[in-house]
């Protein structure tokens, strides 16, 4: 066999198998390819809400200071009693905004006391209050945290504590990876939505509620 044919003939080749690469990545992509490392998504310290036996589970990166988090939350909880005991959701911290690490120490120092969930509602409900112009205000949260049953004076002693710390910059660490660069950033299975609202959440909600119970 010539050369040039040999050529021609490796040329087609691998102009096939590329073709068949590009095709696999495409189909796979709705998919596998689309879902994000679950080492990254969830880590031990990480609060979970729902039944640890939900095949549908969203994990929500969230700034408590964020108007668009506050408007979001009471959304999932409602996709989360239409659908019961098929979805959990589980938070991650990313404190983009100025001021807010503080709070997010409260919101993990709560976690000692098993008042996360109370303490996360009560914060995003008085946020106006204590996040004024964009600006997190520490002085401004305790009072708003009075009715959610926590000892406030060891919470304020547990949220510098060096588990603290590390459970922070894990979160940091792993929205950096996953490229989190705004708030809230969903992913559903460890499927990140392609484009931001109400109605692709739901959407892509309820697509893994109709794989996942077949």
């Amino acid at each position: 066999m010539k050369r040039s044919t040999i050529f021609l003939l490796a040329v087609f080749i691998l102009g096939g198998l590329f073709l068949l690469a590009t095709l696999l990545y495409r189909t796979g992509s709705g998919d596998g390819a689309r879902r994000a490392d679950p080492t990254l998504l969830v880590r031990m310290h990480a609060p979970t809400l729902g039944p640890t036996d939900a095949k549908v589970h969203i994990v929500e990166f969230i700034d408590p200071a964020c108007e668009t988090c506050r408007a979001f939350y009471p959304f999932v909880k409602q996709l989360m009693a239409a659908n019961p005991r098929k979805i959990k959701l589980t938070t991650r911290h990313v404190p983009f905004h100025k001021g807010v690490d503080s709070v997010v120490r409260v919101l993990e120092a709560s976690k000692k006391q098993g008042k996360y969930w109370p303490t996360l509602e009560a914060l995003l409900a008085s946020q106006p209050q204590w996040a004024i112009h964009h600006e997190a205000r520490i002085d401004l949260v305790w009072k708003n945290l009075e009715g959610t049953g926590l000892d406030l004076d060891r919470l304020r002693t547990e949220m510098n504590a060096p588990e603290v710390d590390r459970n922070m910059r894990q979160d940091a660490d792993d929205a950096k990876a996953l490229r989190v660069e705004k708030t809230p950033e969903y992913f559903v299975n460890g499927r990140r939505m392609e484009t931001f609202g109400y109605d692709q959440l739901k959407k892509l909600v309820q697509e893994e509620l109709a794989t996942s119970y077949r």
